[in-house]
């Protein structure tokens, strides 16, 4: 028998589940527009404007009249307004619009009429300034044109790279020995060592900063990138054991008692079945750390300092933003690339991700 009710709280639920993810993706598609449109585009114009839409539309252009008084009342078209009025248009009896485009020394006018646009003047110009450091040239409001070097954001890509990849290689195999250890090995005090490691989750990483950084200056070892791997990999194995552990320890015991007859060892069983079977949720615990190590700003500006050549990619637009806090072009195309890894890792992953994290969370 169907059930009207059910069916109707189904509907809601993916109407509503499909409204946020519509909501949630608004920002990243207005990042990515604006990080292909020219500078005066976007301060000119939302990135909405890309779509077709109604606006006033030049359909021809006529220079100022001679013997304007810009200061009082002018008639241009049949219309009339102060300078003002006409720079922010005025409507004409047909629809239309005059438009005073300029200054009162050098400008303009412009018939508009209304019409359906779209605002489609894209280039990749600001993805070469931010990646390769390309010279542009910068107009003023003067007049005068300034050449300028863009932001060479390829080597805090490659930094990047460089503390991500071990950061999250190095926590994963570290954390699933200790959860193999954890779920089939019995030792003394295993249930008081777990309890620990679940109880670390809840330590904020902050509070360990200055102790960590005190013994780092103390063994020469602060500003070089072991450290911040060796950062990364102590904030993230509580997580990582906890995560493996609740998948490992769920794992069919006939296979284990199966190898260990036929007189494997315990690194025998961990390497060739337990990593095997284990990679939903090494896959998860990746993400995961991946995201984190990527997105983290304040462990390497501690750990590796600002220098120009160790700079990751989160110090790098730090620093874009300080020094081209009005350059939307530059600042949107920078943060477009920095997103490009992140979700090209999450969608090769993300098959493994939810049966990953909800390993363990069912028995029977």
């Amino acid at each position: 028998m169907k059930n009207p009710g059910g069916r109707r709280a189904m509907i809601f639920v993916n109407a509503t589940l499909i409204f946020i993810c519509l909501v949630w993706l608004i920002p990243t598609v207005g990042l990515l527009v604006s990080s292909f449109r020219q500078p005066d585009d976007i301060q000119n114009s939302g990135w909405w404007t890309v779509f077709p839409h109604p606006d006033q539309v030049k359909v021809s252009e006529i220079p100022i009249p001679a013997g304007l008084d810009t200061s009082g009342v002018m008639t241009i078209e049949g219309v009339s307004g102060t300078f003002d009025q006409f720079r922010a248009g005025i409507k004409t009896a047909d629809g239309g619009q005059v438009t005073w485009v300029g200054n009162k020394r050098a400008g303009r006018i412009e018939i508009q009429r209304q019409a359906i646009t779209a605002n489609t003047n894209f280039t990749l110009d600001n993805y070469g300034k931010v990646l390769t450091g390309k010279e542009y040239e910068l107009t003023s409001q003067d007049g005068s044109v300034q050449v300028v070097r863009g932001d060479d954001m390829s080597g805090a890509f490659i930094n990047s790279l460089v503390v991500a990849i071990p950061s999250t290689v190095i926590p994963i195999l570290v954390a699933a020995f200790a959860a193999y250890g954890f779920a089939w090995m019995r030792f003394a005090g295993r249930t008081v060592l777990f309890m620990l490691v679940v109880a670390m989750l809840v330590v904020p990483l902050q509070i360990a900063l200055v102790p960590i950084l005190r013994d780092y200056v103390a063994i020469g070892l602060n500003g070089t990138y072991l450290a911040v791997w060796l950062a990364h990999t102590g904030f993230g194995l509580a997580l990582a054991i906890f995560l493996l552990y609740n998948y490992i320890s769920e794992l069919p015991r006939d296979i284990m008692e199966s190898a260990f007859i036929d007189g494997a060892s315990h690194f025998q069983v961990f390497w060739r079945l337990i990593m095997p079977l284990s990679v939903p949720a090494l896959a998860a615990f990746a993400i995961f750390q991946f995201l984190w190590v990527w997105n983290d700003y304040l462990v390497a500006l501690i750990f590796i300092g600002a220098q120009a050549d160790n700079q990751v990619v989160t110090q790098r637009l730090a620093e874009i933003v300080g020094s081209r806090g009005d350059d939307w072009h530059l600042l949107t195309a920078g943060a477009f690339i920095s997103m490009l890894l992140p979700l090209f890792v999450f969608f090769a992953l993300q098959r493994y991700f939810v049966r990953g994290l909800m390993s363990g969370s069912v028995k029977g």
